[in-house]
């Protein structure tokens, strides 16, 4: 943006000086040059201070990532079986991104010798855990028609306004148009399992007005505007179904580990 609106600046100040006339041009046109010099040096060096930071935090950047990487195993390794079914090393490496991703989110360090080993266990957790819950989404009959899969093709489609948005994004998250159409094709009977087979209660007001009392405790004391209770029910109370809902999804993959063969292979 500086480099924009410095320009700017120092062409309006030159018709400001214009305009204003003096019986001592000179002295004018001195001040004038003197000023027009000082923002042009503060431009530089405000210049070179942002290039500066910008190189810094791009080359730390880079070696996060390149210390990221290095927790990358081979694409083609088997680096779990579960129940005779193979899970490859492309499959750990991409849900490997997302745990890294949210340990970064958290304020925690991936790269630590504690967080790449936390790290390996919730994504080799959540890659089990998921065949499990897919295989017993198929063993109860759970499919997904061509008309579903290209439904939600769309619906994804359509979050990014265009056709060229999506080529983009799908480039960035490493995938084509087969492994994006695999993912849905799993995720429509895992979700529809999710549903009818992980049942939980409706929250209660108590547990609602308690989860309430938990954020006005902490907006007050990050000085942000609290909201009244009524506003924020429905949200809270959805929260806390999915809440209770994952907690259930935990203990149906611990039910359904007891009766799998599972081997790690990493």
């Amino acid at each position: 943006m500086k480099k924009l609106l410095y320009p700017i600046v120092i062409g309006l100040l030159a018709v400001v000086l214009t305009a204003c006339g003096s019986n001592d041009e000179a002295d004018k046109k001195s001040g004038g040059k003197e000023t027009k010099t000082t923002e042009e040096q503060q431009n530089k060096k405000d210049e070179k201070e942002t290039a500066k930071a910008t190189e810094e935090q791009q080359k730390k950047m880079e070696e996060m990532q390149k210390e990221l990487d290095k927790q990358k195993v081979d694409e083609k390794k088997t680096v779990a079986i579960v129940n005779d079914e193979k899970i490859s090393g492309a499959e750990y490496n991409t849900v490997l991104s997302t745990t890294q991703m949210q340990m970064q989110q958290f304020g925690q360090d991936p790269t630590s010798k504690e967080g790449a080993k936390q790290i390996k266990k919730q994504t080799i957790d959540s890659l089990v855990g998921q065949t499990l819950l897919l295989q017993a989404a198929d063993k109860k009959g759970y499919t997904a028609s061509k008309a579903e899969i290209e439904k939600q093709l769309a619906q994804i489609k359509d979050q990014y306004g265009n056709e060229e948005k999506f080529k983009e994004a799908m480039k960035k998250a490493g995938l084509n148009s087969k492994m994006l159409n695999a993912q849905i094709a799993e995720n429509i009977p895992y979700t529809k399992y999710v549903e009818k087979e992980i049942k939980v209660d409706e929250p209660t007001d108590k547990e609602i007005e308690k989860s309430y009392d938990q954020y006005a405790k902490q907006a007050k004391a990050s000085g942000q505007k609290v909201q009244k209770l009524e506003e924020m029910k429905p949200q809270i109370k959805e929260q806390l179904k999915q809440q209770k809902k994952q907690e259930m999804l935990v203990k149906r993959v611990e039910e359904l580990k007891k009766n799998a063969k599972v081997d790690i292979k990493i």
